[in-house]
């Protein structure tokens, strides 16, 4: 079915590759982003860009804003693409392709969700005896003062940095053992009759080696075990649509829950270039309750996907080395440099035939919102030797 949808927000990783997957169904797609900023997507001819206020500004004109801006287009569904999306989309009258109420108070805290994953069996990281430890906010999007605040998470070695993190970071916090292993994600749609198009992927490299989104990502057969657990915490929370179940799969080979996303999730271009439309599936049963989609069958070829921006990073960050208090293994130079060596096999996040433009914009700024973070933090690091 062919329909005007309102996605949002244009700078989310996953926003082309979901523009794309909506536009490939045929639906006419527009993209709401911060005023004032020009994200990659609006370089793309399928995606009409439109501006709203930065919910960091004001949050309240913000939801008015996403709301009068899809009756203004006539727009009939909105999927939120992040989780400061799926938080203003909560709060308004629209129809939405993602959480809402109940559902999407689950989908922001991680309270809940470990709460949910310990029921069903998973093994979730506790907060250990002895350090380190990962201090984490416990909501992914937090209202302060009408603004809205994305708060992240920091590494603490001794008790005396987790007071430090926990009031750095905007309110409750979780503080976890710090584990080392392999990044992996299962994916796939929950209908009243139970999930259907189950999909993974394994990570395989990481931007920051420390820990961070990936740069490369491969596809998995689904592990059966955590289908099981993950399907019954599925049911016991009533969700309903996609979902990204983040994993850590340590070296015994113990998948440790990390979080639930109920929305599309980075590595959508690995799904999507595989036959798995979760985005244009969100808006049909978002249309249609009802709806029940249909998976590729039999299931494609396993591939690598990579993103180019993230890759250099990588390979930046490995050739700089690790921070001192760093406390996990870092990749070899060697190893690096001829892991990222391009393949003919390879496929590339944000590229395809007619959209290079967005490809190449996406890779630009990649890299200078990267320069800007080692900017800001060499300024702040500087401050501070100052105040000292």
């Amino acid at each position: 079915m062919s329909t005007r949808v309102l996605i949002g927000f244009a700078d989310a990783f996953a926003a082309i590759e979901s523009a794309w997957s909506l536009a490939d169904a045929g639906h006419e797609v527009f993209a709401f982003a911060r005023r004032g900023t020009s994200p990659p997507l609006a370089a793309s001819r399928r995606v009409r860009v439109v501006p709203v206020t930065a919910p960091e500004e004001d949050a309240a004109a913000c939801v008015a804003d996403v709301v009068n801006l899809a009756r203004r287009l006539g727009t009939a569904v909105v999927l939120p693409l992040d989780d400061l999306a799926v938080w203003v989309a909560d709060r308004t009258d629209l129809r939405v392709a993602g959480p809402t109420g109940k559902e999407a108070a689950f989908a922001l805290d991680k309270r809940l969700q470990v709460e949910a994953a310990a029921e069903v069996g998973f093994a979730v990281p506790a907060h250990s005896e002895t350090g380190p430890w990962i201090v984490k906010a416990a909501l992914a999007a937090v209202e302060k003062d009408n603004k809205l605040i994305r708060p992240g998470g920091r590494v603490a070695n001794t008790e005396a940095d987790i007071a430090r993190a926990t009031e750095a970071l905007a309110g409750p916090v979780l503080v976890q053992q710090h584990l080392t292993g392999t990044g992996e994600g299962v994916f796939g749609f929950a209908t009243p009759d139970g999930v259907r198009a189950w999909s993974a992927h394994r990570r395989v490299r990481m931007a920051d080696p420390r820990g961070s989104a990936s740069s490369a990502c491969r596809s998995v057969p689904v592990d059966e075990d955590v289908r099981r657990r993950a399907e019954r915490l599925l049911a016991n929370v009533g969700w309903r649509g996609m979902f990204m179940l983040e994993l850590l799969r340590d070296g015994a080979g113990t998948p440790w829950f990390m979080e639930i996303n109920g929305r599309p999730w980075g590595s959508m271009a690995l799904a999507t270039r595989r036959g798995f439309a979760y985005p244009d599936w969100a808006v049909e049963q978002a249309l249609d309750p009802a709806f029940v989609p249909e998976a590729p069958d039999p299931e494609p070829p396993h591939i690598l996907c990579r993103h180019l921006g993230r890759e250099l990073i990588h390979l930046a960050a490995v050739l700089r080395g690790p921070i001192a208090d760093y406390p996990g293994p870092w990749p070899g130079r060697a190893a690096t440099l001829a892991a990222l060596r391009p393949s003919r096999a390879d496929r590339w996040y944000n590229l395809r035939p007619g959209e290079h433009r967005v490809f190449w914009r996406d890779t630009r700024s990649t890299l200078a919102a990267q320069a800007a973070r080692m900017t800001a933090t060499t300024r702040m690091k500087r401050m501070k030797r100052s105040a000292s």
